[in-house]
């Protein structure tokens, strides 16, 4: 279940230099990317059109690109403009070309309708740019489908059992009650907890000799994109002063790669020591290793409810990805009747 008609995240900018051949597939559809001498970066469907034979595997010749198998010639539009031993190259030779915008370290590509590809759908990642957040971009693979990842990230809750000893650090997370928004592509979640121990992970980075306030504050907005501004600071305050805080900032990104594999892009930033790198390292490994407890508990869910189905039980966590899943699937069946007619 996609909603085609979204700006999905496919590559760090960084991921695609100026002479790669950069492969990438989403929503089951094999995509080459690569950077123009402009620096612009196309996206194009990975498979000549003559035989099928990966792009990705092909050699650049400037701006365009060649199959390594017979040797049809692409450029970034798309266009076959060379065959060789054959004078003239047909029109309809050619490959399919995906809208693709470069914005704050991210590269987005348009899956659905090219003519409905707004730039004013992109998600506000701005974070990834900003001179103020310090961070290490990261990239993990999931073998299981999209939605599952965004059913964890909707409910925090889990942080009081999946990451007892990295993120979390207390049940008060999972007791408390968050605040839902909604929004017209996703959901705003407010989550709020008082007066907890420090988790292991923010130890090191304040001193705070007893508990603290925390806050998770955040966006999630199709396809299935995180955008938070969370942290932590001296019990008893309210929450808009935030005088001896540790703010930190995440945006991460799920991109469907098959119905049973998804791309995960992450990052989380740290304003409060600037130029402290030793912070920045210690933040992402932490991160990382919480990444891979979630990691752990998903793929053995699924991998058992793959095995040996059951109707799950609700409860009133499952608020949010509710939410979302609802969003998801209105919007499919959405553009699934628009095609129809």
């Amino acid at each position: 279940m996609y909603v085609r008609n979204c700006w999905y995240v496919a590559a760090w900018s960084h991921e695609i230099g100026p002479e790669a051949l950069f492969a990438r597939t989403i929503l089951n559809e094999p995509i080459l990317l690569m950077r123009l001498a402009s620096g612009e970066v196309v996206a194009l469907d990975d498979r000549c059109c003559h035989r099928g034979a990966p792009l990705s595997i092909g050699r650049r010749e400037g701006d365009c690109v060649r199959c390594m198998y017979h040797g049809l010639r692409y450029d970034a539009t798309g266009a076959c403009v060379e065959i060789p031993g054959q004078a003239q190259v047909p029109r309809h030779m050619r490959v399919r070309r995906y809208p693709v915008v470069e914005q704050n370290r991210w590269v987005f590509v348009w899956m659905g309708d090219p003519e409905k590809a707004d730039p004013a759908l992109l998600p506000d990642n701005r974070a990834n740019d900003d001179p103020r957040v310090e961070y290490l971009p990261e990239y993990m693979h999931y073998a299981v489908n999209y939605l599952w990842i965004a059913d964890n990230l909707m409910d925090f809750s889990h942080l009081s059992f999946v990451h007892e000893k990295t993120l979390g650090g207390s049940t008060a997370i999972a007791q408390s009650k968050p605040e839902y928004v909604e929004l017209p592509r996703g959901l705003r979640v407010i989550r709020r907890v008082r007066d907890v121990p420090c988790a292991p992970y923010h130890r090191t980075f304040g001193d705070f000799p007893g508990n603290v306030d925390r806050w998770f504050h955040y966006d999630f907005v199709l396809p299935g994109i995180l955008l938070m501004h969370s942290g932590l600071k001296p019990p008893g305050r309210g929450w808009d002063d935030f005088e001896g805080a540790l703010h930190m900032r995440s945006c991460q990104a799920l991109t469907p790669e098959t119905d049973r594999s998804t791309h995960y892009f992450f990052m989380q930033g740290q304003e409060f020591a600037p130029g402290n790198h030793e912070v920045t390292r210690s933040i992402r490994d932490s991160v990382v290793t919480a990444f891979e407890e979630d990691r752990a508990m998903i793929c053995a869910q699924v991998a058992l409810m793959e095995r040996a189905p059951m109707k799950m039980m609700p409860i009133h966590a499952d608020a949010g990805l509710n939410r979302f899943r609802a969003l998801v699937g209105r919007m499919a069946d959405a553009e699934a009747a628009a095609a129809t007619g």
